[in-house]
């Protein structure tokens, strides 16, 4: 009997994993800052600072980072609800920032995106039915009797009673609604998910119901995730490998199992030195790692590395010239940091 996705191993996991499906190249978001009655532009935010890394068919990346460092514009960039700056993003060997038009409109069916707020992001005026077909509709792809088929076999799928298809978002609870929300990006059969915190808006229990069906649906579907969250908890739970951001840059990225027990650069180990440990014992003689400062501003970013005014371990250099994205450790392990220390 063959093993299931799930009782797998990361490790296994990730070996069976297929070839690159998407590689993001030196991406850069900035946002221009307007001022006046006639909207001078004073200067540009930096969302993105050349972002670089891939996904394999079939992984799991999880992306981590504080609120504002550019997680999920660099989601929306991928699935062009951005236009980037600058850069490229590759998918199915197709440079998604250069496509436009019908184009455009047609490679979509391939990427979809789970929103984070389970509330805000169906439309209160149409019914359950309408949001899940809606992208049918958009893109002709079945008829009256086949749409019906189709919206109730997807709701079937996340654990959603068929029979509620004429009710209102309203009428859903939040973890419903976010399977709703599930069931809208599967519609139209896409490679790649981009999963922007899905769950957290959510209770605990509800939390893990959530990210099983998102696994279930991953092995029977073959999809490919990028999952954005602030739990590193959950992050390490379904993740293959985990990418690192601060203010709008990569700065580790290494299998789960090899980040969680051997975290490199300085800001991976304050992030996970917050995670708490279900083990009183154990948390008890734990050292938690205190940054100190605010994130700047990414409107005006520290020269070098922008981590250098609240890394313990900073020096001249830091602050003076920014780190090379480099490969550490063993061959097997591609295991990657941005770090002079190391």
């Amino acid at each position: 009997m063959t093993a299931s996705w799930l009782d797998i191993t990361k490790e296994k996991r990730y070996a069976m994993t297929g070839n690159i499906l998407l590689d993001v190249k030196d991406v850069k978001m900035h946002f221009p800052v307007t001022r006046g009655i006639i909207r001078r532009n004073v200067g540009h935010i930096k969302a993105l600072e050349g972002v670089s890394f891939s996904i394999r068919k079939g992984e799991t990346l999880g992306l981590v980072g504080e609120s504002g460092c550019g997680k999920t514009t660099a989601g929306k960039c991928i699935l062009r609800l951005y236009q980037p700056t600058s850069g490229e993003v590759v998918f199915e060997g197709r440079d998604l920032v250069k496509v436009k038009g019908d184009a455009l409109r047609h490679v979509r069916k391939r990427l979809q995106m789970v929103f984070q707020d389970p509330h805000s992001c169906l439309d209160p005026r149409m019914k359950c039915r309408d949001i899940i077909g809606e992208p049918l509709k958009i893109h002709d792809m079945a008829s009256r009797k086949e749409y019906r088929e189709q919206v109730e076999d997807i709701m079937r799928l996340v654990e959603l009673d068929a029979d509620m298809a004429d009710r209102f978002a309203h009428e859903f609870s939040g973890g419903q609604r976010q399977r709703i929300g599930i069931a809208r990006a599967l519609m139209l059969k896409p490679s790649l998910i981009v999963c922007d915190e899905p769950v957290s808006a959510l209770d605990v229990s509800i939390q893990a119901q959530i990210i099983n069906l998102l696994q279930e649906l991953q092995e029977k579907f073959h999809l490919t995730y990028l999952f954005i969250a602030h739990d590193l908890a959950v992050v390490n739970h379904i993740s293959d490998r985990v990418a690192v951001m601060y203010l709008g840059k990569i700065v580790e990225i290494a299998s789960s199992s090899e980040l969680y027990v051997n975290p490199v650069h300085p800001y991976t180990k304050s992030l996970l030195s917050a995670v708490p440990i279900p083990d009183p014992v154990i948390e008890s003689a734990r050292k938690r790692i205190i940054l100190n400062g605010d994130v700047p501003s990414p409107l005006n970013p520290p020269s070098g590395c922008t981590f250098h005014p609240r890394c313990p371990k900073a020096t001249k250099k830091c602050s003076a010239v920014s780190p090379v994205f480099r490969k550490i450790g063993s061959e097997q392990e591609e295991h990657w940091v941005a770090c002079h220390q190391v």
